[in-house]
């Protein structure tokens, strides 16, 4: 990999979080509202009563979190802090910050969406190359290709809605919300507990696959349908290699290139998807947190959040776009 090329793979990525991170800051400010007067006037309401010096105390709030300072002056120091990975209290859980909330979320996050991601991707990746292949029986294909038409169009949280309503609410075959039962005391060493946070992530990495495995489905057929009359792949054919070899080795290995780039370039919309199925089910991770964030206008919370998902999703596209000649030798960063 040549030098310059890094380089400048670097400075963009740069480039993408600064601009990310400068959005991230403006559009929770554009909204007008105030965390903190939010979180005395619940207070106020929920104690049967008003504050009268409501107004003193939002004043004394704002200057603790640095929120009566110029708006030029917030942003500098909102780049500074970010810059450590510093995103300050929470305004309305205070006094935990935002670091503790997240990394207390990530972990459920992580695995809900790592899980299903890893699980739709490899049997849509499949299924489809069983679709275009010319070998493949077909009623296979005209029972397979219907639902995986509809299943593509099906928005994450949509899904997530009709799978709760007929297998929880009517059924009641799984649980309606959470990550483990109520009031139970999480312990990771007892088995019990492990197989209840199975069972309550059944319906949220469901909606997560179904709605997921339609679109690498329906890619991976389009690219096996090109890749199975190149020249490769009847040579090998040619040579009387089993079908198996032929199907898995030849075509499905480089008709499944593309989709890698793929999945690199749609992780933003995986992972947006997954923070709505969190909020459908009520699931602890990421995705829950933010949107009680943003009901109780948490700016500080807002802003760590939406940063590393930014984040994340910049560090995975830079890691596949410098590593994919690794996975396809015909790819090189090399002048000619």
């Amino acid at each position: 990999m040549r030098l310059d090329y890094l380089l400048k793979r670097l400075a963009l990525f740069v480039l993408v979080v600064w601009v990310a991170a400068t959005i991230n800051f403006v559009l929770p400010r554009l909204s007008g509202g105030n965390a903190i007067r939010e979180a005395l006037l619940q207070q106020a309401a929920a104690g049967g009563y008003v504050q009268s010096n409501i107004d003193q105390m939002v004043h004394e709030f704002d200057a603790e979190f640095g929120l009566d300072k110029p708006l030029w002056q917030q942003y500098l120091t909102y780049l500074w802090n970010i810059s450590h990975l510093d995103f300050g209290f929470s305004m309305a859980n205070y006094p935990t910050r935002v670091s503790t909330l997240m990394l207390d979320a990530l972990p459920w996050t992580l695995a809900l969406l790592g899980i299903s991601t890893a699980i739709a991707f490899s049997v849509g990746i499949f299924l489809g190359g069983l679709l275009a292949w010319p070998k493949t029986p077909k009623f296979v294909v005209n029972v397979l290709l219907p639902p995986f038409l509809t299943l593509s169009a099906v928005p994450y949280y949509m899904l997530g809605l009709i799978l709760l309503w007929i297998l929880s609410f009517q059924t009641h075959w799984f649980p309606l919300f959470g990550a483990y039962t109520p009031g139970t005391i999480p312990n990771w060493s007892d088995p019990e507990f492990l197989k209840d946070v199975a069972w309550h992530s059944i319906l949220p990495g469901l909606s997560i696959i179904l709605s997921s495995i339609g679109f690498w489905a329906l890619g991976m057929r389009a690219m096996m349908v090109s890749v199975q009359h190149d020249d490769f792949v009847q040579y090998a054919e040619a040579k009387g290699l089993k079908d198996r070899t032929v199907f898995f080795r030849y075509a499905g290995r480089n008709a499944m290139l593309p989709q890698l780039t793929a999945l690199g370039l749609t992780i933003g919309h995986i992972l947006s998807g997954a923070l709505l199925v969190e909020i459908v089910f009520s699931y602890p991770g990421i995705g829950n947190v933010l949107y009680h964030s943003i009901k109780a206008y948490d700016y500080f919370a807002i802003e760590g959040i939406v940063f590393g998902v930014i984040v994340s999703i910049t560090v995975a596209t830079l890691v596949l776009d410098l590593i994919y000649p690794k996975i396809d030798p015909r790819i090189t960063y090399a002048r000619a």
